[in-house]
């Protein structure tokens, strides 16, 4: 389920929204790392900022989803995808999981814009890796005819040590992380609806 396989190739044919996505991120951690490109004035209207959306700028509830820090903060969103998306896009195809992904992110940029204070600023997909994680959370619980015994025991241990770290790192959006992870379990239903297929 985790274990990658695939070459380079294979991986772009079989998982075409996860490495657009992943592209996107390399594409502007490029512009960030690069102001001379003239990036810099443009990523910094992507950046999550909580006065500026009250001022009407709703599109950064969007944008931080795609936006890094660092290198080492789009490197391990990327590789996260890497690890935990491919058995989503497959099982609810192109269509569902990417609207699966941006929910989940979204809602928790809509959390973090209504609990955290107004000069509050965030990046990162980790909302929307947490959401991932939630489906996740709601196979395990609800619906083990479509995750395996092994599988779910992954999945928890992950999800635990993911939460962990979430409150013992600095610099992380903890409301985001969370709220990902809620919208990612309470969406499941309405994006798994009754399929049967097993992972």
């Amino acid at each position: 389920m985790f274990t990658r396989t695939e070459s380079f190739k294979e991986f772009l044919r079989f998982y075409p929204i996860i490495s657009v996505i992943i592209a996107i991120h390399i594409f502007l951690w490029v512009l960030l790392a690069l102001p001379a490109l003239g990036g810099g004035p443009l990523l910094n209207q992507m950046v999550g900022y909580n006065v500026l959306i009250t001022e009407g700028e709703y599109w950064r509830l969007v944008t931080p989803i795609f936006v890094h820090a660092s290198f080492t903060h789009m490197l391990f969103n990327s590789f996260s995808l890497v690890l935990f998306g491919p058995a989503l896009e497959r099982m609810l195809g192109k269509s569902k999981f990417i609207a699966l992904y941006l929910s989940t992110g979204v809602i928790a940029n809509i959390a973090t814009y209504i609990i955290q204070h107004e000069h509050f600023r965030h990046v990162g997909s980790s909302g929307a890796i947490f959401g991932l994680f939630g489906l996740y959370l709601y196979m395990v619980v609800k619906r083990k005819d479509l995750i395996s015994c092994a599988n779910s025991q992954l999945i928890m241990t992950i999800l635990v040590i993911g939460l962990v770290m979430t409150f013992l790192n600095s610099n992380i959006n903890i409301t985001g992380h969370l709220f990902g992870l809620f919208a990612g379990f309470l969406l499941a239903p309405f994006f798994l609806g009754k399929r049967r297929r097993y992972i």
